[in-house]
């Protein structure tokens, strides 16, 4: 956050968007709520800040007391706002900013109907109706703005996803066409973590600035950034992909115990957060504590066998008939991919005849 407020401040931005998942569930920790506060108080020393609710947020919750935020902080959570838009001086000129928060179908299809029916229902009927009203807003006038700019929180078809992103399908549909964004200058999109641009219509750049921090090993090769865009009278943007420097590096090992732990991995990868994929055919022993000793950092450790064991499965009338320690021994070899040792073999007869012992008695 402090590289954000630094790049606002050194560029000497007019205007810093934040285009939902502000949060990454509806209840955040009070810690991410102060940081946010924070972040904003020093953004607004030097620009306007505009912020939208995306689908991890509560838009309750995110735009509760925003009117108690100084003067050039603007938070839009309700499906009421869309349409209205936020004149920033850039310049001699002036950019319109319409934030268009994160739209349920299920609750923006009956606000944002035109007639007697509500909308269908989804995600592109919800967002072109929002579209519909920002370019009303523009046509009213008969000097419209140099610059129109939508912030949204969506995915446009085409993007690439990550596996750190919720799922937003409603009816088995989540994604909304570029189309729907004709005759806007820029589209600031948040939703999906890594940064990209989508092919708009005519003119459109529509582009998503990515997360600040990597959130899920599918994001490990992602570089980190900011955007920012530079925008003239014409409309025309000049996009600045401006480097976010990571904590620390992220890596996904995926091999033998002995591949894991060689003395090269070790030496490039210890700092790591790290994702440790050991492919052994029997479990290692003591395999996390052996991990963790090289990789302090390993946020993820898996046994995925190269050779794995045919999958149990039997009817639970066989079950009844079978002996309890066998059973337990067939999840031995089902978890550690070898058969159960003689002491493995002694302790499980000894814990089921204890437990036998106790019912019985």
């Amino acid at each position: 956050m402090q590289q954000i407020v630094e790049i606002a401040r050194s560029q000497r931005v007019d205007v810093t968007i934040v285009a939902g998942d502000v949060f990454d569930r509806a209840v955040p920790p009070v810690e991410a709520v102060s940081l946010f506060v924070a972040t904003l108080q020093q953004l607004a020393e030097h620009c306007v800040v505009i912020v939208i609710s995306g689908n991890h947020d509560s838009a309750v919750r995110l735009g509760y007391g925003a009117e108690l935020f100084r003067q050039g902080i603007h938070i839009a959570t309700s499906v009421e706002s869309v349409g209205n838009g936020i004149d920033v001086a850039i310049g001699d000129e002036t950019a319109r900013i319409f934030p268009i928060p994160f739209l349920l179908p299920d609750q923006a299809r009956e606000a944002l109907k035109t007639g007697d029916e509500p909308l269908p229902r989804s995600h592109e009927a919800v967002l072109g109706a929002a579209l519909e009203r920002v370019r009303a807003n523009l046509a009213s006038e008969a000097t419209p703005p140099t610059t129109s700019i939508v912030i949204a929180h969506a995915f446009v078809t085409g993007a690439r996803e990550s596996d750190s992103e919720r799922d937003i399908s409603v009816g088995g549909v989540e994604d909304v066409n570029a189309t729907i964004f004709s005759g806007i200058d820029y589209v600031a999109l948040g939703h999906l973590h890594g940064p990209q641009e989508i092919r708009g219509p005519d003119n459109t750049v529509i582009r998503y600035s990515g997360s600040p921090l990597r959130y899920s090993f599918s994001e490990a090769q992602h570089a980190k950034s900011v955007t920012v865009v530079d925008v003239d009278g014409s409309g025309a943007c000049v996009i600045d992909e401006v480097p976010i420097i990571q904590p620390r590096p992220m890596v996904v090992l995926t091999g033998s115990l002995d591949e894991v732990l060689s003395e090269a991995n070790q030496t490039e990868h210890s700092n790591a957060w790290a994702q440790v994929v050991v492919t052994d055919d029997a479990r290692p022993i003591d395999l996390t504590n052996r991990v963790r000793a090289a990789y302090p950092h390993a946020l993820s450790i898996l046994h995925r066998p190269t050779n794995p064991p045919a999958t149990i499965g039997v009817q639970s009338d066989a079950l009844v008939a079978r002996a309890p320690t066998e059973i337990a021994s067939e999840f031995v070899l089902a978890v550690t991919n070898r058969p159960t040792t003689d002491s493995e073999a002694t302790v499980l007869r000894d814990v089921y005849e204890s437990a036998r012992n106790r019912l019985d008695s």
